[in-house]
């Protein structure tokens, strides 16, 4: 799973590079590059939060394995179109539309299946060797994408990314099957908080079906979120960085604006490369006890970093304040991942996953549509500075309204691996 992980990782953010480079090269629009995002949000909205009850209710390897031939179909036909004496502009829209479908059911499968496949006094170190795993990927594959999508063009992008998913297919037929835990009274894990190790009525097998499975298993888990006010502080703080301060949909228009048309896919490579420097030197993190304060500084310095991005004058200020902006993101993503693993029970992961998709997921999306309108209709410089600071600003918000997310201390023994 780490293997086809990483690989997939690799090609999608190579296809995402391409398709917002051939968008700039078809369209010349800002704003038709943000609406690229736009056409996600139903499909992530919809998909992402049923395959959250999916992978509480089906063998979860199945789900992850078989999503990948509907992946690799999408990038094929991006590379007909690419092919193309004249491609069009419309396919671009439609197959991202169906790419985030089929990611956003099987995402919830994934991000559940780690603890069941890693002890739990390994758990810290899975997500550190994922985090790392991933973030190389993205600055490989942004790296990559935006100079291959240059020159020779996006169709090679697409093809290397289609033979990736073909490898990754096959890495996810050696994994283990991962079925669902059984339990006659799976939902009522709702009303357990810190529930993590399955108890004697729950064990991997042929599941029951639960109460409140489908749209019911949708609303346990949304119920169970918005009761929490630790976990809801903590997906809207990361929304709010990303619907308010996702820059990528501007990068080919700030690279051309600095007159660096060549550090396109550097802009795209360096908030990963901050968030890779973090997850090496994360080992003081173990001691941080206030979680949710820890998110919400995070998310605000993300803000700052993109007001910074988009006051530069030269492009190695603005990939400075990229790679600081990773960095940042970094940091709230690792408190976020340690709060969800060590709180939210087993047999409500899946779902749980599922509305931890929207709170990472939807963001970029709708922050693309934000970042493009607000260029069109100004300056792409305006669109990034006043981003920034109106993240800053509903992060504050989010705290005052949400107190029991600011004081969230962990307990000493969340900080410290179980042995035994």
């Amino acid at each position: 799973m780490f293997a086809s992980r990483a690989i997939t990782l690799l090609g999608g953010q190579a296809t995402e590079v391409a398709l917002l480079v051939q968008a700039k090269q078809l369209t010349r629009s800002p704003l038709a590059v943000g609406l690229l995002g736009v056409v996600e949000l139903v499909p992530l909205l919809v998909f992402g939060l049923y395959g959250g009850t999916l992978a509480d209710r089906f063998d979860r390897r199945a789900m992850m394995r078989w999503c990948e031939p509907g992946l690799g179909f999408c990038v094929v036909l991006l590379l007909v179109n690419a092919l193309l004496p004249d491609p069009a502009v419309w396919p671009l829209y439609a197959v991202s539309a169906v790419m985030m479908a089929v990611a956003a059911l099987q995402r919830p499968s994934f991000d559940a299946s780690v603890p069941r496949l890693v002890p739990r006094e390994q758990l810290t170190a899975a997500s550190a060797l994922l985090a790392m795993s991933g973030n190389a990927s993205f600055i490989l594959g942004s790296s990559l994408g935006g100079v291959l999508a240059v020159a020779p063009g996006p169709w090679l992008v697409y093809g290397l990314d289609a033979a990736g998913f073909a490898m990754s297919f096959g890495l996810l037929g050696l994994l283990r099957p991962v079925p669902p835990v059984v339990t006659g009274e799976a939902d009522r894990a709702a009303g357990a908080e810190g529930a993590e190790r399955p108890g004697r009525a729950e064990r991997p097998g042929r599941a029951e079906r639960p109460e409140g499975a489908g749209v019911g298993g949708v609303l346990t888990g949304l119920r169970y979120a918005l009761g929490r006010q630790d976990l809801l502080g903590s997906y809207l703080a990361d929304l709010a960085a990303m619907v308010f301060a996702y820059p990528n949909a501007l990068f080919p228009f700030m690279a051309a604006l600095l007159h660096a048309p060549w550090a396109t896919g550097l802009m795209f490579a360096a908030p990963s490369a901050g968030a890779f420097g973090v997850t090496v030197l994360s080992g003081w993190m173990g001691r941080v006890r206030r979680h949710g304060r820890a998110i919400a500084l995070a998310a605000a310095a993300w803000g700052v970093a993109m007001t910074g991005f988009g006051l530069s004058p030269d492009i190695y200020l603005a990939i400075a304040c990229l790679t600081a902006a990773g960095a940042a993101d970094m940091v709230s993503g690792i408190f976020r991942d340690t709060l969800w693993n060590q709180t939210i029970p087993d047999a409500l992961r899946g779902r749980l996953a599922g509305v931890e998709l929207l709170s990472y997921g939807l963001g970029p999306p709708a922050g693309q549509l934000r970042s493009g309108v607000v260029a069109g209709l100004t300056s792409v410089r305006f669109s990034l500075v006043s981003g920034g600071l109106c993240c800053v600003a509903a992060v504050a918000v989010i705290c005052a309204a949400l107190p029991g997310f600011a004081r969230y201390k962990a307990a000493v023994s969340a900080s410290v691996p179980a042995r035994g």
